[in-house]
């Protein structure tokens, strides 16, 4: 029998009943396959819960979807916008461009050209396979080329350039050295002389490529009879500015442009100018060519914008000298659309309830189901849960599991890697997470769900840590609500971020789910004046509100996180390259531009851990009479919590911690904090100035996650249970134990059209403290 794959991507993520949903399909072994929708109510087979639970939905399907295997574009690249093919046919010419290569010894790479690889036809300007730079011409029979002695220096800024007189055959190849103190990894102290001039003649005229090998820099043009024209010979670096001329120009004038002098406009073609279209709010994957014809570059898989050129000289951001930030990074192994065709459209009905749904696809061997959110056509339910999708996009298809050297180490314990795992870890035309590098060592700051994102298949378990993380493990708030009787309307982070304010105001209490980590400036914005205007919100994860995100209102599938010096992270930016290309702000932790968490919803994040979770124990506030409503039918010293899916209770794996030094509201009441965490729960890095031993979980008390509860104006309040793993309690023992009876207690309380609980005691928290 022939293997059948079968994977596929819903868009939008964020669907509204009345409305429609794309699926990109691939299948490989078979033309068809069979569909079936569901909605899914729990994933996490663990069995201390109700293992997996899906409710098929009756709605009218094609019996069957023709289906064929699509192919992905990987890599990022720029491609000239060229109608009337003015960069073909070129019989004389120059090139030039300002490179940062960051693997010049690896595949052969090309820097700028129009190259079509299979025809060996046309020009590029490029680097062989052993960091030589070159120069390369074909005419469909013959190929010539001419190569510098020197190799580059990864991460260094140069000049190169190549022209070639097609009356003599003269080729002529430029290498000049632009490190200044600020610009690259090493600075002018090294004896760095790759400074090259050669000149040589070529048998070869190069041909025109026509059709789609057009001009690109960053990729030349591939062709393959089963997948059609695709980039191939992918650079890994950056390009700062850089032109075509229809001559072959003079020492003195290639000299001149080096420099970053405007280049002379006899002869010029084009020139491509990064820093010509930044703005303060940002920039879109347009490379503008400032030359007499407009052949403006557009961008492939997102090459990363706002970077620092070759003539930076250390400014913070791009906003400051944007003259200084014409570098463009890109990667070979960049992936933010798979520009699939569409296999299917499903028209939501306007009555279909809110909820997880999964497409299911069957053929064969092979089996996929595509996830997608559905919110009500117009909001229904006073209840809102909010499914944090910006951490579903960090996260999704994250390498960190297989490669992070220091994975065991943080979890504390073996991964366990099942077959289904190593075959899912050979998909890298799936993209990154921004947990990875790309193959360059570059932290991946992009993320998208145009692509088949296995993590968010809902019995997904992370291999590091062997539970559900992300979508799967919300699913476990889902099914407690659906068993406790609930009424919910499903909002998620892309619509908050959209709509702001008017997201949230149709409900009377809104519920985060587990790890709310990536939140945009709207998305905090919208939550305080939610919470100001009276709302109740439930907080029930960890780690949350921490990387400034951003999103393009033109791209809301692709979300940018850039990591800066401090928090928890897998990579950091370079020096200049903090700065959000989505919208021009400074990413990094939002507690590091003034808005920590606890600001808004009392707690931050404080310590993780993944080898063993812990339960709460009541503090003294928890009897106070403005909050004691929370724990009835919970004993005075009853453990809350002493089980759950994640780590075997519900307060672990990531915790949030009260901390009016970093704005706690002062009048808050600290209900309950874990206790017992091991070593391996260490204090966050954001909260370590000195390093000293002794900041780990069996003597560091600021290691916990804590319980605690807050009004606002307008009879609003917030309650909050730091721990990732809070809600994945909930399923145990049938959905009945302490957690879910704090859960209801609440709920039922911020549900409610009246005071709150202990609201008639207000008086009191002055004098509590």
């Amino acid at each position: 029998m022939t293997n059948t794959r079968i994977f596929g991507y819903a868009d939008p993520l964020n669907a509204r009943a009345g409305g429609r949903v794309d699926f990109m399909i691939s299948v490989e072994g078979r033309d068809e396959v069979t569909p079936r929708l569901v909605r899914v109510l729990h994933g996490d087979e663990n069995p201390e819960g109700p293992g997996y639970v899906e409710e098929a939905v009756d709605l009218a399907l094609p019996e069957t979807l023709k289906v064929r295997r699509q192919f992905t574009q990987v890599g990022a690249f720029a491609r000239a916008q060229d109608p009337e093919g003015r960069l073909d046919g070129l019989k004389s010419f120059t090139l030039f461009a300002h490179v940062f290569p960051t693997a010049p010894k690896s595949e052969r790479q090309q820097i700028m050209g129009r190259w079509a690889i299979d025809r060996a036809m046309g020009f590029g300007l490029g680097i062989d396979p052993d960091g030589h730079v070159a120069l390369w011409l074909g005419d469909g029979t013959e190929v010539d080329e001419v190569r510098t002695e020197i190799t580059l220096v990864p991460r260094c800024w140069y000049f190169v350039a190549a022209s070639f007189d097609a009356a003599t055959g003269q080729a002529e190849l430029y290498i000049i050295n632009c490190v200044n103190p600020w610009n690259s990894r090493i600075s002018t102290v090294v004896p760095f002389d790759t400074d090259s001039w050669i000149r040589e003649k070529l048998r070869v005229t190069p041909a025109p490529t026509g059709g789609e090998a057009s001009f690109k820099l960053a990729s030349a043009t591939a062709f393959n009879p089963v997948r059609g024209h695709y980039g191939g010979f992918l650079f890994n670096g950056k390009i700062d500015r850089s032109g075509v001329y229809s001559r072959a120009l003079e020492r003195a004038e290639i000299a001149a442009l080096a420099s970053g002098a405007d280049p002379d406009r006899s002869g010029l073609l084009a020139y491509w100018d990064p820093t010509a279209n930044l703005a303060r709010e940002g920039v879109d994957d347009l490379i503008p060519d400032t030359g007499p014809h407009g052949l403006h570059m557009a961008g492939v898989n997102r090459p990363v914008r706002c970077m620092t050129g070759f003539n930076w000289r250390g400014e913070d951001s791009y906003r400051l000298a944007p003259e200084t930030f014409g570098g463009v990074h890109y990667h070979d192994d960049a992936m933010t659309d798979c520009q699939w065709e569409r296999t299917f459209t499903l028209e939501l009905p306007d009555d279909l309830k809110s909820g997880v749904y999964c497409l299911k696809v069957e053929g064969g061997t092979g089996q996929d189901s595509i996830p997608f959110i559905v919110r009500p056509k117009a909001p229904k339910a006073k209840l809102a849960v909010l499914l944090p999708t910006f951490t579903y996009l960090a996260y999704g298809n994250e390498h960190l599991s297989y490669e992070a050297p220091i994975a065991q180490a943080i979890t504390a314990h073996t991964p366990v890697i099942v077959p289904e795992d190593l075959e899912y870890k050979k998909l890298e035309e799936f993209g990154l997470s921004t947990y990875d590098h790309h193959s360059d060592g570059a932290g991946c700051c992009y993320s998208s769900w145009r692509r088949p994102i296995i993590t968010l298949r809902p019995r997904y378990r992370l291999p590091a840590m062997n539970f559900p993380w992300a979508l799967p493990a919300d699913l476990s708030l889902i099914w407690w609500l659906d068993h406790a009787g609930y009424d919910y309307d499903l909002i998620t982070d892309h619509d908050l971020h959209a709509e702001g304010l008017d997201c949230l105001t149709p409900y009377a209490c809104v519920v985060n789910g587990t790890h709310p980590e990536y939140y945009s400036e709207e998305m905090m914005d919208a939550t305080e004046d939610y919470l100001r205007g009276g709302g109740r919100v439930m907080y029930l994860g960890g780690n949350g509100y921490y990387w400034v995100t951003g999103t393009r209102k033109d791209a809301p599938h692709c979300i940018e996180v850039r990591k800066l010096d401090t928090g928890s992270r897998a990579w950091q930016a370079e020096p200049g390259e903090g700065y959000l290309a989505s919208t021009g702000q400074k990413s990094g932790l939002w507690r590091s531009r003034g808005r920590a968490p606890q600001k808004i919803v009392g707690l931050g994040f404080t310590t993780e851990g993944m080898d063993e979770s812990q339960p709460f124990e009541r503090m003294p506030d928890s009897f106070h009479r403005r909050a004691s409503w929370i724990f009835d039918g919970v004993g005075d010293e009853e453990p809350i919590g002493d089980f759950g899916l994640a780590c075997g209770g519900a307060g672990g794996v990531e915790l949030d911690r009260y901390e009016l030094g970093l704005g706690t509201p002062p009048h808050t009441l600290l209900l309950a904090a874990t206790w017992g965490h091991s070593d391996n729960y260490p204090l966050v890095s954001e909260e370590v100035t000195y390093a000293f031993p002794g900041r780990g979980g069996t003597q560091d008390a600021q290691v916990r996650g804590d319980m605690i509860y807050f009004t606002t104006p307008n009879n609003g309040a917030c309650f909050a249970a730091g721990s990732i793993a809070w809600s994945q309690a909930l399923p145990c023992h049938g959905g009945e134990n302490n957690v879910a009876r704090i859960m209801r207690n609440v709920l039922n309380a911020f549900l409610k059209d009246q005071a709150l609980p202990g609201s008639q005691f207000t008086g009191d928290e002055k004098l509590w403290r």
